[in-house]
C-alpha cells in the first residue's frame, strides 16, 4: 500500500495508458455488426474449427449494419442522381439558348418601305352620272362591294408556319387593306390610326415622316400608305367601293412569311358641296386606283397583329400628270379633262435637296366607264 507521499497506483489522468488513449478505437454497436468476419463463440471453439473467425453474409452483414451504412449509401446515390439532374438541366438549356429545333434563326428587324405612286392622266373629258349607272357600264361592274371583294384564299401550312399562322397572316393583310382603302374617316384624311396600328414599329417613324412632311422621293408618299382624297374638294357619291383582286402567300428563304396583294379598288365621287348647295346627283365620276403591296410577317407580327410592309405599288386616275399625289390623290372630276398633257414637271439634276421619282401614265380609254351615247 503507497504511502501518503507516493503517487496512486491509477495512472494519473491524460497519462498514457489511460482509458483516453483507446477512446479512438473503441467501435459502437453498428459497427461490430456490419462486420464482415465474426469471431467463434466459446462453445464453437470447442469443436473441431481451426479457424478462429468465420465470414458472415453480405446481405446479413448489411441488415445487421442498421440506417447507419444504408442510409450513407442512399445518400450518396440521391446526390449523384441530383447532380446528374442539374447537368443535363443546364446542357439543355444551353442548346435551346443557342437553337430552338424547331424556329428557323431570329429575323432582323423591319426596313423601310419602297413606294411608287403613279398618276394616269385620261385622254380626254372625264365622263359624269349617276354612280349606279357608271359602275354598271365601268370594268368594275362585276367587282363585289367593300371588304367582300377582299376574299382570302385557301390557306396551306408551310416548312415553318402552321396553316393557322398562315390564314392568320392573310388576315392582317385584308385588315390592312379595308383601314388603308375602304375606311371613309381615312379616305376623308381626317385620321391614320386604323392603318398605323397594323404596322411594324421599326414602320412608324417612316410613316409619321410621310404624312408630316409627304413627299415623292419613294419613301415618303402618303399615298404609298393609304388612300386618301382632299375633303375640301371631292367627296364620296357612294358610300360602297366595288373591289377585286387576290391575296397570296408565301414563306420565304429567311423563314419568314410574305403575302403579295393585287387590288382594284374604284370609287365613286362628286366634287365637295360649297356654300350653293350639293352638287346635281348625277354629276358623279369614278376613280380607279391599283393597289399592289407587299406584306412580311415574322412569329412577333403574327402574334401582336402587325406586318411589315415591304412595297407598295400605286397606279390612280383619272388625275393629271402634274398633280402632286404624295399628300393625297387628286382626282379629275366629271366633265373636266387634265389641266395639261405634258407629262411630269421637269427635273433639275443640278438642283439640290430630296430627289423625287416622278412618274405618269395614261389612262387607257377601256378603263373609263362608256357612255350613253357610246351605245
Amino acid at each position: 500500500m503507497a504511502s501518503r507521499g507516493e503517487p496512486p497506483e491509477v495512472p494519473p489522468e491524460g497519462l498514457p495508458g489511460g482509458d483516453d488513449e483507446y477512446r479512438s478505437v473503441v467501435f459502437d454497436e453498428s459497427f461490430v455488426r456490419a462486420a464482415r468476419l465474426q469471431e467463434f463463440s466459446a462453445q464453437e471453439r470447442m469443436n473441431d474449427h481451426a479457424e478462429a473467425v468465420r465470414s458472415r453474409p453480405a446481405r446479413a452483414a448489411s441488415r445487421d449494419g442498421g440506417s447507419g451504412g444504408g442510409r450513407r449509401g442512399t445518400g450518396a446515390r440521391q446526390a449523384l442522381a441530383l447532380v446528374l439532374v442539374v447537368g443535363l438541366a443546364f446542357a439543355m438549356a444551353i442548346y435551346l439558348g443557342v437553337r430552338h429545333p424547331y424556329q428557323p434563326s431570329p429575323a432582323p428587324h423591319a426596313g423601310p418601305l419602297r413606294m411608287s405612286v403613279v398618276p394616269l392622266a385620261p385622254e380626254s373629258t372625264v365622263p359624269g352620272g349617276a354612280p349606279a349607272e357608271l359602275f354598271e357600264h365601268s370594268p368594275a361592274a362585276r367587282f363585289r362591294t367593300g371588304a367582300e371583294g377582299i376574299a382570302l384564299p385557301a390557306a396551306r401550312r408551310t416548312a415553318h408556319f402552321s396553316e393557322g399562322q398562315v390564314l392568320s397572316a392573310l388576315t392582317i393583310a385584308k385588315d390592312y387593306l379595308v383601314a388603308s382603302s375602304l375606311a371613309p374617316d381615312v379616305l376623308k384624311g381626317s385620321t391614320v390610326r386604323p392603318v398605323r396600328v397594323l404596322l411594324d414599329p421599326d414602320q412608324l417613324t417612316q410613316f409619321d415622316r410621310s404624312f408630316d412632311a409627304p413627299a415623292g422621293d419613294g419613301r415618303h408618299a402618303a399615298t404609298g400608305w393609304l388612300v386618301r382624297f382632299d375633303p375640301g374638294k371631292v367627296a364620296l357619291a357612294a358610300p360602297q367601293v366595288r373591289v377585286r383582286g387576290v391575296l397570296r402567300a408565301e414563306e420565304t428563304e429567311s423563314g419568314r412569311l410574305e403575302v403579295t396583294s393585287e387590288h382594284t379598288f374604284v370609287y365613286a365621287l362628286r366634287p365637295a358641296g360649297d356654300s350653293a348647295g350639293l352638287p346635281r346627283a348625277d354629276g358623279a365620276s369614278l376613280f380607279t386606283v391599283r393597289r399592289e403591296l407587299h406584306f412580311r410577317f415574322d412569329r412577333d407580327d403574327l402574334r401582336m397583329h402587325r406586318a411589315e410592309l415591304l412595297f407598295s405599288y400605286v397606279q390612280a386616275g383619272p388625275q393629271a400628270c402634274s398633280a402632286d399625289a404624295a399628300h393625297r390623290l387628286r382626282p379629275v372630276l366629271a366633265g373636266q379633262r387634265a389641266a395639261d398633257d405634258r407629262g411630269p414637271a421637269g427635273t433639275d439634276p443640278y438642283a439640290t435637296g430630296r430627289a423625287t421619282t416622278a412618274l405618269c401614265g395614261t389612262l387607257a380609254p377601256s378603263a373609263m366607264p362608256s357612255t350613253r351615247d357610246d351605245g
